[in-house]
């Protein structure tokens, strides 16, 4: 395991790029290059009563230093990235001044205490914990009277290099083993002599998670479930069935929530033989994994049964996050694809190895089947475009897997001639690339990598067509140069040359909801390479809660139980209904824009918790949508920004039910399913863990 040091040292290596470009290329990139960031500095005394002190300046984006040494004396500048300026100081407390240059001349400034004294540290007090979230790394710091600094030795090398230390700052280190160390911390002044510390100080590893998996967000409806609290399991399953293996089991409690953990797995089984799952109308697998070893994973086997009886298993690694939750969303077709008798109609049993086989414990939630959510119109009829979000671009060994490269936030910022490109689907099943000047342009195109003018035939200067087959989850776009995601990913691989262009490309896509939609092509057939994009609507519709929605008045509409999907404890019947009809006849409005507001007319249905009695009156503040408030939804999530904003009932937050409108949280988050276009289910538990569970169910109007 890689040992790192969460101290300040950034070493700004410039290479100069400006000297290997030729004469004809575009430089107007600096225009666009940002001031420094996270400017500090190293500060070195020498112990030699001399005064001595070297300024080591620290930044990110800088091509060079100035450093004023708050002592009234000449500032040193150009300063080269990695170097020092040394200064003689009188004994004193001063500040010194940073300033980092960035290569178009922006600047950053920031102060450094420097502290010199002739005196020997006293009272020296070390502070050494253990991270509460990061296994076998520990955090430490230290004061002392009279001291400009200090260095650190963490005791895992008896030959290693000690790790500097500001005044009021806090040092972390990551051991390979857990484990008993001895700790030195030595404070230093101007003086000749120094104070030290010692402790021997115990690290310890984190061997199972903190915290819950993810909550999933899919309606059970949706769902065929094998294991999760969420859902309904299976009532003749066994999580331990005898193979013959030495795995482990132990079912435990992770913030409430039940959770599998497979000690030492070499391999092991779940086994619902007794009564088989059809999960052929699915079409995802979902697990979660959490994992505290470094380089192990894992790979998962669902196994399936013909009529006579021969079984069938292909695996799917599972490439692990150690002290995390991984969640993987497989599809089915990743495993028939690999491997065509696999038969999900009679679905028999799950397996899971560890790998390297024997070598760590597995923590294993939310295992189960789903689909996308009934009744959603998957049309792809619209303008499309590349998400901006890390990851929605990338390739790897399987769909789902983006290992091999993907882009992340930087790569997004780079690249944003490309995620502005759009890919427009016509009713008449035309199809067209749309770039406008710039798109991201690549080598084997006969220029560098960058932006750059769209380059023919893959420039949507040829006319192109789609179609698209909801059966087989297959779009196919016809015309020469026409695609989605990259133009050199094809079904007979990867172009090298834009003469080799097909005349048409086949992806595979799926629905995460009725505005975003996962692409895939395996650039060339049993290749194992497999380019991966996600695509999200544009146009009118911003999100797919855009548009005014109401309470549905369906008997039951409105309720609470103890899990989602359960209203026993109480819910809104028809009588209920035509009491409510203030209530009944709020909107909750989700702009394009962002926006969110509550209307309500000139009244709505008040509880006594709002200082009166239950029944219909005046909306009262601040649950009367005079707050300017916006929302945020993703992947089922929604979020309401804005006090006194709210769906369904202005009590329930996720802190627990409101007895005084004081309380009112600046925020509330739900779960969102939609169970067609235009009706969704909402959700809220009042308090993580408590188990108390509003449910709204809203229709667009």
């Amino acid at each position: 395991m890689m040992k790192f040091i969460k101290y300040a040292f950034s070493l700004a290596v410039i290479a100069l790029i400006a000297i290997a470009c030729t004469e004809d290329d575009n430089t107007d990139y600096v225009k666009d290059i940002a001031a420094p960031t996270n400017v500090s500095a190293s500060i070195s005394v020498t112990q030699d009563n001399t005064g001595l002190v070297t300024i080591t300046p620290i930044a990110e984006g800088a091509v060079s230093y100035d450093v004023n040494f708050g002592d009234g004396s000449e500032n040193e500048e150009n300063i080269t990235p990695g170097k020092g300026a040394s200064h003689v100081y009188k004994e004193g407390v001063y500040e010194a001044t940073i300033t980092a240059v960035s290569l178009n001349g922006l600047t950053t400034a920031a102060t450094q205490s420097v502290v010199v004294s002739f005196k020997t540290p006293e009272n020296l007090v070390v502070t050494i914990e253990n991270d509460a979230a990061i296994s076998k790394q520990v955090n430490l710091s230290a004061t002392a009277d009279f001291a400009t600094g200090f260095e650190v030795y963490f005791g895992e090398n008896p030959s290693e290099e000690p790790v500097p230390l500001n005044v009021d700052e806090t040092i972390s280190y990551q051991y390979e083993d857990a484990g008993t160390y001895t700790i030195k911390v030595v404070a230093m002044s101007a003086a000749a002599e120094s104070t030290e510390y010692s402790e021997a100080f115990e690290v310890t590893a984190i061997l199972q998670p903190l915290e819950a998996a993810p909550v999933p967000i899919r309606a059970q409806g949706d769902v065929i479930s094998i294991y999760s609290d969420s859902y309904t399991n299976p009532e003749s399953i066994d999580y331990n069935p005898n193979w013959g293996q030495t795995t482990t089991y132990t079912e435990i409690q992770v913030g409430g929530n039940n959770t599998i953990q497979y000690g030492d797995i070499t391999y092991q089984g779940i086994d619902f033989s007794g009564a088989p799952i059809n999960a052929s109308a699915m079409e995802f697998i979902h697990i979660d994994v959490w994992t505290a070893e470094a380089d192990f994973n894992a790979l998962l086997f669902p196994i399936t049964a013909a009529a006579d009886g021969t079984t069938s298993e292909t695996p799917y690694n599972l490439e692990l996050k150690q002290d995390q939750w991984t969640s993987f969303d497989i599809p089915l077709t990743a495993f028939t694809d690999a491997n065509g008798s696999l038969d999900f109609s009679n679905t028999i049993q799950f397996k899971l190895e560890g790998v390297p086989s024997g070598s760590g414990t597995l923590f294993i939630d939310n295992l189960f089947f789903y689909k996308v959510p009934s009744g959603i119109d998957t049309g792809l009829v619209g303008t499309w475009k590349m998400s901006s979000a890390a990851g929605a671009l990338g390739v790897g060994p399987a769909v789902g897997d983006i290992t091999w490269w993907n882009c992340d936030d930087a790569c997004v910022i780079d690249r944003a001639c490309y995620y502005d490109d759009t890919y427009v689907f016509s009713e008449d099943g035309t199809f067209k690339n749309v770039m406008g000047d710039a798109t991201w342009v690549e080598a084997w195109q006969g220029v560098s990598d960058g932006c750059g003018t769209p380059i023919a035939p893959h420039d949507g200067s040829n006319p192109a067509s789609y179609t698209y087959n909801e059966g087989t989850n297959e779009i196919t776009i016809n015309g020469k140069g026409a695609f989605i995601g990259l133009a050199k990913a094809t079904n007979e691989g990867e172009l090298t040359d834009s003469s080799e262009t097909p005349n048409s490309v086949t992806y595979k896509v799926t629905f995460s909801d009725p505005n975003t939609i996962q692409v895939s092509i395996e650039t060339g057939t049993g290749s194992g390479t497999f380019w991966q994009f996600t695509l999200v609507r544009e146009g009118v519709v911003s999100s797919p809660l855009t548009g005014t929605w109401q309470m549905s008045t369906d008997a039951g509409s409105l309720g609470v139980g103890p899990a989602v999907g359960d209203i026993s404890w109480w819910n809104c019947d028809d009588a209920c209904v035509t009491e409510r009809a203030c209530f009944y006849d709020d909107v909750y409005v989700f702009g394009a824009d962002g926006s969110f507001k509550n209307e309500f007319g000139g009244s709505t249905w008040l509880e006594s918790w709002q200082g009166g009695t239950d029944g219909c009156g005046t909306p009262i503040a601040p649950f009367d949508g005079s707050i300017a408030a916006t929302y945020t939804y993703n992947n089922g999530v929604l979020t309401i920004n804005g006090k006194g904003s709210f769906i369904g009932l202005a009590k329930a937050n996720n802190e627990g039910e409101l007895s005084d409108a004081a309380n009112a949280p600046d925020s509330i988050t739900y779960n969102v399913t939609f169970i067609d276009n235009n009706t969704i289910s909402v959700t809220v538990e009042t308090g993580t863990g408590s188990g108390t569970f509003w449910q709204y169910k809203l229709v667009r109007i």
